[in-house]
């Protein structure tokens, strides 16, 4: 059984009919109890056989030829025995080969013997197989064709009928197992002289039939190239027998249709021609698309207009013809789609006329260009037949293929119906799919559908959601508007938007309820924005709303998820969820206010807030894609119903900032997840803009939840598509007087600064946009200082006062402009954190605004230019507007210029600094060192520790005063016999050997194997030991 969705998906069409019968319906695609053929021709029915291999067995067991044997009898067919003469055309049967296959010939078949290679016998056999080849070859050069024409074309005596009919019979039995390639040509004409015979004699109408249907049999073929060698020839050939069909005679019409059908199934001969073989299977359909054949019977349809059974085998074979996509495109080009959509509504008692025609047209569809088949079907008479065989098949209709064909059709009424120019409305048939759409729901009398009771087949359900479908697509023309309206569409749309219930005895199964549901909801949210009257006098809010509640309410409800709709939703309510908020997002985007006051009336921003609670648990449950939807799209309610009203951000504030900033708080890797976090992360700052921003309340909270440095941070990922509507949050922000401090504390990684973070995304943004800089960024242009490359390749174009200009619309297409709005915000003042790299950026970007105007009056000059001359008094104070604009430029410029002097001056004294450092340094390591020297040089040598002595001592002396203290006594301050040149006293410092010299500290071994308590100090004895300098001392209590 054959079943298509809603959108029309269907098996690829093609006939399917046998050789020899009436058009049937294919076995197995439609009901057994289809209509009978017309009364007087033969049934018959098959299915395609695949041809076998050009050596296959002949009938009654014979094998193949081996090929030595097919190479020797080839050898020796060339061979002439005797003369054409010798052989008449009256030949008996008798003389003709006695097999078809070689291998069953006596004289190739191995002799008995006691040898098996006997030379004898090989001898013997290729004699035999000589004699036989040029026997047969003769045998096919015994009928003289060019005499046969000749014979045909000699119409001065009456009295040669007689042997022109017996010629002919001749020929037809001659060529009983099939058409050599190399006497097509030969064929084709003698059927052109029988034809126009014909006219005047009615007796070659069966020689002529007889011809044709060989033309049915394979082609034989002597050798492989021969398929492409006589392709021109074939290709003619197949195309007269289209041009054969002007022949008056509906026989012959009949005949060359079950010709054209045998190409789609090939049959072998019962014998098979020695040394020929037939054609590949797809041979002749090739020949067929090349000559043109299909487009030559879609014109003959006119010739057979009136005859039934006629026009019965066209379609029929144009149906097989029209499986092939060269042979759609052909049969386009004459007007096939209209020509066969007229013929739907002719009189036909079987039906098949329907069923070929519909078949084709399915073809032509999915073959060829589906707006070019749409538009042959656009007209008035078409729609009108379609119309008419749609409405006899849903009332008369009783069969499964009625109901499958009438299906059919709907889909095409479905693709009519998306063309605006097709007058399905001019018809009626719009009205006439819209009342069938809803009638089941409404339960209101109408006239158009009066008697008519759907059941509860699967045909009938897949018209059910066909005709939904319908409605979809005329929400589409706003001239269907109005009929969509007077036809209570949205009342029968509404009754599906109800908790699901178990469905009765006689009513659809749970898994078609949930389906048809779905599907009506989702059609809804294309319906509801059309008629928003009707939406609200039908209580749809409070609808959606019970229905949404439903939705996390704890009721069992296991959803079977099988239909498009249904995604996701088995075994759980998050379809239905994801339906309905679809329709709640697409009124609220239209910002009506009857409808959003009544939707927050009835407490919808808790309700929604409740929802998303409960989506987001799911997502931590399980990351899905549909949860993720659900959550965009709740996000994106709550802006446009809060957006612009205080109250509403009031309702939103605390419990909404909770819901926003895990959301903020995303981890940027989700982002590239493919799920849709991306999109959820958006709605969520959308949703942050227009229901926080604005309201005190809620900014206070979000700025004490730390939400600006969350933005901040997502801000330092410098992605394109965040940082502009981040930017914006930010500028906005930027009104509440504490949002300053907390962008001025923010610290990113590496301790970066959010001005250092702002002035980075200004320099990217020029790059990207092109804006001419020197290497030390600098101003290169003063006369467009801040214009990007693509705005400087724009010509002059005068616009209206009413237009903006291109550098006025450049404003909002990049980030520029909000990241001065937020600089300004900070001030350009003892901003933290910034190089003079950045110090040379924020010149630029401070004189933004003054750079923007000039662009402004520049372009103005321009275009007044363009126009007309200026009076001089004009032209000066444009002059003098435009060096202001070039000052400013350089001015700035000098001002880069004076920072990046100073950072190099300054660079320089720190450098000088650094080396001056570095000299102190090895000059105190030299007198170190000297001092070091002149130590071990007295401790080594007893001279010159009395030579540093006597120094010391002298020095001390002379340090004295020289006053003498009268009546006082003098201590001496030497101590007596000590030999030292170091200041005495209670303690003495005893010096080591310095580290830089025996290559490392000297330090305590035995440290690290010592476990001290920390009870007795050791903490603190191993701090001191740490903090001992490079010389290492101890000290020596002197008693």
């Amino acid at each position: 059984m054959r079943q298509r969705g809603r959108t029309g998906a269907r098996r690829p069409r093609g006939g399917h009919g046998a050789h020899g019968g009436t058009p049937a319906v294919p076995t197995g695609r439609r009901d057994p109890r289809c209509p009978l053929p017309p009364p007087g021709v033969p049934a018959g029915g098959g299915t395609h056989a695949r041809p076998p291999r050009a050596w296959a067995p002949a009938a009654g067991g014979g094998a193949a030829p081996l090929p030595w044997q097919r190479r020797e009898a080839a050898l020796l067919r060339r061979r002439r025995i005797g003369t054409m003469s010798s052989l008449a055309v009256s030949e008996p049967p008798a003389s003709r080969a006695p097999s078809r296959s070689p291998a069953r010939s006596p004289a190739l078949s191995p002799a008995p013997g006691p040898s098996r290679c006997g030379g004898e016998r090989r001898r013997n056999a290729s004699d035999a197989g000589a004699d036989l080849g040029a026997v047969q070859d003769t045998q096919l050069r015994s009928v003289d064709l060019s005499r046969v024409i000749k014979l045909l074309e000699d119409s001065d005596s009456k009295d040669l009928e007689k042997e022109q009919l017996k010629a002919l019979k001749k020929v037809v039995k001659h060529f009983e197992n099939g058409l050599p390639l190399k006497d097509l040509s030969q064929i084709i004409e003698i059927l052109n002289l029988c034809a126009e015979k014909m006219n005047e004699q009615e007796a070659f109408t069966e020689p002529l039939c007889e011809l044709i249907k060989l033309c049915g049999l394979p082609f034989q073929k002597k050798k492989l190239s021969d398929e492409v060698s006589y392709s021109v020839a074939v290709s003619n050939c197949i195309a007269q027998l289209g041009y054969l069909m002007r022949v008056p005679s509906s026989q012959v019409r009949i005949q060359i249709c079950k010709c054209v059908v045998s190409f789609y199934n090939t049959e072998l001969p019962r014998k098979l021609l020695s040394g020929y073989q037939p054609t590949s299977a797809n041979y002749k359909i090739q020949m067929a698309e090349l000559g043109g054949l299909a487009e030559t019977l879609i014109l003959s349809l006119t010739l057979v207009e009136n005859q039934l059974t006629e026009k019965l085998w066209v379609l029929k074979a144009l149906q097989h013809l029209s499986s092939s996509g060269v042979n759609c495109r052909l049969m386009m080009k004459a007007q096939a789609a209209s020509r066969l959509c007229l013929y739907l509504n002719g009189v036909d008692p079987s039906g098949q006329l329907v069923f070929r025609s519909s078949e084709i047209l399915w073809n032509l569809l999915e073959n060829t260009s589906k707006e070019e088949v749409v538009n042959q079907l656009s007209s008035l008479e078409c729609v009108h037949a379609l119309k008419e065989v749609f409405v006899d098949l849903l009332m008369h209709g009783f069969r499964h293929y009625d109901r499958q064909l009438r299906n059919d059709l709907l889909v095409i009424a479905t693709l009519l119906a998306e063309n605006p120019a097709a007058p399905m409305i001019e018809s009626g048939f719009t009205k006439l799919l819209i009342v069938l759409a809803t009638f089941t729901e409404v339960k209101i009398p109408n006239p158009l559908i009066k008697g008519l009771k759907l059941t509860y087949s699967y045909e009938d359900f897949e018209l059910k959601k066909l005709l939904f479908n319908v409605i979809a697509v005329l929400s589409k023309d706003p001239c269907a508007v109005r009929l969509l309206s007077e036809n209570y569409v949205m009342p029968a749309l509404l009754c599906y938007v109800k908790p699901s219930q178990k469905p009765g005895f006689h009513d659809w199964s749970a898994a078609q309820y949930e389906e048809l549901q779905l599907h009506a909801i989702a059609i809804l949210a294309s319906v509801a924005p059309l008629l928003v009257d009707k939406y609200l006098s039908c209580q749809a809010n409070t609808l959606l709303l019970v229905f949404l509640e439903w939705c996390i309410g704890q009721d069992p409800f296991f959803g079977q998820g099988n239909s498009f709709h249904g995604t996701g939703g088995r075994g759980n309510k998050l379809a239905q969820m994801r339906c309905s908020l679809r329709v709640l997002r697409s009124v609220v985007s239209l910002y009506d206010d009857a409808v959003n006051l009544n939707l927050c009336d009835q407490g919808a921003i808790s309700q929604l807030l409740d929802i998303l609670k409960y989506a987001a648990n799911k997502s931590k449950e399980k990351e899905d894609a549909i949860v993720l939807e659900v959550q965009a799209d709740i996000l994106f309610i709550l802006s446009a119903l809060c957006e612009n009203d205080l109250h509403r951000k009031e309702l939103f504030s605390y419990e909404g900032v909770d819901i926003l900033i895990p959301f903020i708080q995303m981890d940027p890797k989700r982002l590239y997840s493919g799920l849709g976090h991306n999109c959820l992360l958006f709605s969520a700052l959308d949703c942050l803009w227009s229901c926080v921003i604005g309201c005190y309340i809620a900014e206070d909270y979000f700025l004490e939840k730390q939400g600006i440095f969350l933005l901040l941070d997502l801000l330092a990922l410098k992605q394109k598509n965040l940082c502009n509507i981040i930017l914006g949050i930010l500028v906005e922000f930027c009104d509440n007087p504490q949002t300053t401090s907390h962008i001025s504390t923010w610290r990113g990684e590496k301790d970066q600064t959010a001005a250092n973070l702002l002035i980075e995304l200004w320099r990217q943004e020029e790059l990207e946009l092109g804006v001419k800089r020197d290497r030390y960024g600098r101003i290169a242009d003063v006369k467009r200082p801040i214009a990007s490359s693509f705005q400087k390749q724009q010509e002059v174009i005068p616009m209206p006062a009413n237009c903006p200009s291109f550098a006025i619309m450049e404003i909002s297409e990049n980030i520029r402009a909000k990241l001065y709005s937020l600089l300004c915000k900070l001030g350009f003042e003892n901003l933290p954190g910034l190089s003079a790299k950045d110090f040379v950026t924020l010149a630029i970007i401070r004189r933004y605004i003054d750079f923007k105007v000039g662009e402004v009056w520049s372009e103005l000059c321009a275009e007044l230019k363009e126009e007309f001359r200026p009076v001089t008094s004009d032209e000066e104070a444009l002059k003098v507007i435009s060096e202001v604009s070039e000052d400013t430029g350089r001015m700035v410029a000098a001002l880069q210029t004076e920072v990046l002097e100073s950072q190099h001056h300054q660079e320089i004294q720190e450098e000088e600094e650094t080396y001056t450092k570095i000299q102190a340094i090895h000059k105190q390591r030299e007198m170190v060192n000297k001092s070091w020297k002149n130590f071990l040089t007295r401790t080594s040598k007893y001279e010159a520790l009395k030579k540093a002595k006597r120094i010391q001592e002298k020095s001390i002396e002379a340090s004295r005063s020289k006053l003498k203290t009268q009546n006082g006594t003098v201590h001496s301050t030497d101590i007596k016999g000590l030999s030292t040149t170091i200041g005495s006293g209670r303690l003495v410092t005893v010096e080591s050997t310095p580290p830089q010299l025996i290559g490392g500290p000297l330090a305590v071994t035995d440290l690290a194997l010592r476990k001290p308590s920390v009870s007795k100090g050791a903490l603190k004895k191993i701090k001191r030991v740490k903090t001992l300098d490079s010389v290492k001392k101890d000290s020596v209590p002197i008693e």
